[in-house]
Formats: structure tokens, sequence, C-alpha cells
């Protein structure tokens, strides 16, 4: 199976900057977006033999995520039991043998004005993914905004304590992991430097490659054996984040 999972940035433009050329070629079995920025009806993209499927956020043009996936799941789900709904970050798929969750993490935000809203997603997250995974195995993937060590990042020193590399945001991934997952791009590669999957838009950061890898395929413990690899397209363009994608034996 080959899976993708984009921040796109505003699904709307990223529709006039090529993402229908690379939906194509890539030909994905489930191909997820983050940060559609959009309601379902105001974007036309319904390619043929996908079922495809919006979580928006109440707020116009914020957030929201989308699944687009060539089996019918078994179950569609938004939201985290019923919570976290508003901002549209959250859609799980159902299918025989594991559950696929796309996920739009929450900014800390600067000065981590948002960090206790960001704590309380990351707690309520890993104790939903780890109820999934008592039941089948978890594929969890998506803008998780944080780099997890100074090796995801190219200026760690100058951005400890910033939103996406704070101590208390890195905590949490930390915990996911002991629960039972692993980061399949650093379980395979776990000294390669410079994969980076975010730049800032500034200071001609991806023409210099300054970014940041905040863009994840999770997996339950137990799927690590059936990982064959873990991408990282970055020489795909559209939005300020690449497309990452998981081949697996499923």
């Amino acid at each position: 199976m080959k899976l993708i999972s984009w921040n796109v940035n505003g699904f709307r433009a990223c529709l006039t900057k090529g993402f229908g050329d690379f939906f194509a070629q890539a030909d994905a079995d489930i191909f997820c977006i983050q940060e559609t920025k959009m309601q379902p009806d105001q974007a036309d993209f319904s390619p043929e033999g996908y079922h495809k499927y919006f979580h928006s956020a109440v707020k116009k043009g914020y957030s929201g995520t989308a699944v687009y996936t060539k089996k019918e799941p078994i179950s569609v789900t938004f939201g985290i039991n019923g919570t976290h709904m508003d901002e549209g970050r959250v859609i799980t798929c159902e299918y025989d043998e594991f559950y696929f969750v796309c996920c739009y993490v929450p900014n800390a935000q600067n000065e981590l004005k948002r960090i206790d809203y960001r704590m309380e997603f990351e707690d309520d997250m890993r104790s939903y993914l780890s109820e999934l995974d008592k039941k089948k195995p978890v594929i969890y993937t998506g803008d998780l905004n944080v780099a997890h060590e100074e090796i995801d990042l190219k200026n760690p020193k100058t951005n400890i304590g910033n939103a996406g590399f704070s101590y208390e945001e890195r905590g949490k991934f930390t915990e996911l992991l002991a629960a039972g997952f692993a980061d399949t791009f650093r379980r395979l590669y776990p000294d390669k430097a410079e994969a980076y999957s975010w730049w800032s838009y500034r200071f001609k950061a991806r023409e210099k490659n300054v970014g940041w890898r905040i863009d994840y395929f999770v997996v339950s413990e137990r799927l690590m054996d059936k990982v064959e690899d873990s991408l990282i397209c970055s020489d795909i363009l559209g939005s300020d984040h690449c497309p990452v994608e998981l081949i697996i034996d499923l």
C-alpha cells in the first residue's frame, strides 16, 4: 500500500499549483491532507476511484482535514471520541486490518500562548490512539507540529522553547512513542540529517533547506516490520510543507 499525507496550506490555492498532477502521478491508496482552509463545497476535486471525507473547521478559512481513499472504510469518525470537533483536525478511517488517523495537531503559537490546549489535545490523542491500538493496529499521520529531536530541524539551538520545539511538545511525542508507536522515518533513517517537511516562506528557507521535520507517519509498533519505506517528498512544491509517504505491506 502507498499512503500519502500533505499539509497543503489552503487546498484551493494548492489546486492551482499542481496538486492534481501530483495526486494522479502518486496513485496512492490513501491520500490525506491537512490545513484545507475550506468547507467541503468550496473546491471541486473528486478524482475517479476515490471516496472522499472532509472535516472542516467551524471558523471559515481555518484548519481542516480531508481523506481520499480508494477502498471505502468500514467507518469514518471525526474528532477524538466526540471532542475536539470545532477545528476539523482529526479524521479516523477504519479498515479491516488497521485504523488510519489523519491529524492536524494544533500549533502552540508564539510565546506558547496555546500550549495548554496543545497539551490537552496531545493527551487526548495519545489515549485515543492507544484505545484504537487495542482493537487493531494504527497508522497515525499528518502535520504533528513538532520537531522531535535536534536532528529534525536546521537550527535547534536557537529554537529551543519555541512553538514546535518546546520541551513540552517534544515530551508529548516521546510519550506517544513510549505508548507503543514508532516514528517510521526516524526508525528507518536514524541518522539522516537535513530531511525536512516544512520550510518558512521567509528568507528563502526552502531554497537553503532551512527546515523542520514536522510531518509524520507513526504506526503501531507491531506494524513496523511491515513498513517498506517512509519518504519525504521534498521535491514536490505547492505548499510550505511537502508530502510524506509510507509504503507498507498490508
